[in-house]
């Protein structure tokens, strides 16, 4: 097969005139043009990844611009961010290459073992959080199956981009297969066939599973499609058997429910689940796309209806998920007192303080575009001027919390808009990055249609149909 810059110079495939790269054999689509407030925010929160990942080992860091550790999660964000760059033309091929190599050649070289400090992982997955500096175990951070997931997501990604003959490009697919191969899927589950959160030196599996729908699509996927470690391919019936308890009929669009969006948004970063289907969405009629598009509409329904009665919450201004909040105390708002809380994962009807974060909606543009791009531009417009900064939207912000007297622990309280955050997240950055060019181009989906490794997991898991007939 011909390498995706063989097709370029043979055929000049470009969308838009934009320099959009085609994965070979894509079919080729009308791109929506980089412009306006969508393009503006793609391209700042693109230069969060590049401006402040540390550019000789490709440690991105969890926050900015508090002082943080690095996110191994927010690690693999960075690394589909960079062609992402490449194809919007913020940065240039050779730069992305660049940093992409040194980070995989970083991870790869990393120390592994047992012991509670001086290493970056054990049997192949890492640390949640890692030293900016040494890329070292920080403090008593565990060793994160999910964090692990999200970080080969990007591996992966890089793995298929960049398809060239050059020795570095060959470094990378090599790399790529060396990280995702020393990952002992089949180590973590001590109460199988489930898969563990993690695992500590000082206290050995964590006590709990995943065991729910949620994010951790991928991360099955990738446990059942190792192609040294993997775990039976009956895992993904056996956790997939525990999904009618969160089958939510209640509403006009019944999906499986989980509240936090990002639990509907991480695994669709790199899987284009449109058309395909397994044994258990075979038995509901749709797909897990469609499902987070329901998803994402029960979000917005949510914040219409507005039971909490929060400052704010309409049609254009919602979105819940894991983000970052004024802080942990109870504070009278109005005519009531209400209990906000720190960095929570919130959702309708569960831990709701009135905390919006603008990634929630954001990273739902792939989904549900209609909804979200004015929901995006409903916040510009009428808390921009404290929420849209440098890198595009902070984290978070409350509009009902306005009392300047409230003991907030973090960030601040804006006169005329309400508590604002005063940072960004990885985590949160990344999966905005990527829907926009998911909905812009389907790029990220079309390089991973492509992974043998993905391919692989999901012809394992029972997934048939569409792009994978």
């Amino acid at each position: 097969m011909p390498t995706r810059r063989a097709l370029l110079a043979g055929s000049a495939l470009t969308l838009a005139g934009l320099g959009i790269r085609c994965a070979p054999g894509s079919t080729v689509v009308a791109a929506t043009p980089v412009t306006g407030m969508i393009g503006d925010l793609q391209e700042r929160t693109f230069r969060f990844f590049w401006e402040t990942t540390e550019s000789t080992t490709g440690l991105a860091p969890d926050r900015w611009p508090t002082p943080s550790f690095c996110s191994i999660a927010a690690v693999g964000f960075a690394l589909t961010a960079y062609p992402v760059g490449v194809a919007n033309g913020w940065i240039t091929h050779v730069q992305a290459r660049e940093r992409t190599l040194a980070t995989l050649e970083f991870f790869a070289n990393a120390p592994q073992g047992p012991q509670a400090t001086g290493v970056s992982g054990y049997k192949g997955f890492f640390y949640h959080f890692l030293e900016m500096k040494t890329g070292h175990r920080f403090g008593a951070t565990e060793l994160s199956t999910i964090d692990t997931t999200l970080l080969l997501g990007g591996v992966l990604f890089a793995q298929s981009w960049f398809d060239g003959d050059d020795a570095e490009e060959r470094r990378i697919r090599s790399l790529a297969d060396q990280l995702y191969g020393a990952v002992d899927w089949a180590w973590i589950r001590p109460r199988a066939p489930l898969i563990s959160m993690g695992w500590s030196p000082e206290g050995g599996f964590i006590p709990h599973d995943w065991n729910q729908y949620n994010e951790s699509l991928l991360l099955y996927l990738l446990a059942i499609g190792s192609p040294t470690h993997a775990v039976p391919p009956a895992t993904w019936a056996a956790w997939s058997a525990r999904f009618d308890a969160v089958w939510d009929a209640s509403g006009t669009r019944p999906h499986l429910a989980f509240a936090p969006l990002f639990g509907h948004q991480y695994s669709h970063v790199w899987v284009d689940f449109r058309g395909i289907r397994d044994p258990y969405m075979r038995t509901r009629d749709i797909d897990y796309f469609e499902n987070s598009r329901r998803a994402t509409f029960a979000q917005r329904d949510n914040a219409i209806a507005n039971p909490g009665g929060f400052v704010g919450y309409g049609a254009d201004i919602w979105g819940l998920t894991a983000c970052d909040g004024p802080g942990d105390f109870k504070h009278k708002s109005g005519i009531r007192v209400r209990e906000y809380l720190s960095y929570s994962a919130r959702g309708p009807g569960d831990r709701d303080d009135g905390t919006l974060a603008p990634t929630a909606a954001a990273s739902s543009i792939a989904f549900a575009p209609e909804i979200v791009i004015p929901a995006i531009e409903a916040m510009h417009a009428r808390y921009g001027r404290a929420i849209y900064k440098k890198y595009g939207f902070v984290d978070s912000f409350n509009p009902t919390l306005t009392d300047p007297a409230a003991p907030v622990q973090h960030g601040t309280i804006v006169p005329g808009i309400g508590w604002v955050d005063s940072d960004y997240l990885g985590i949160d950055q990344g999966p905005i990055v990527a829907s926009i060019e998911n909905w812009r181009t389907g790029m990220i989906w079309a390089t991973m249609r492509k992974n043998a490794h993905v391919r692989r997991g999901l012809q394992r898991a029972g997934f048939t149909g569409g792009w994978l007939g």
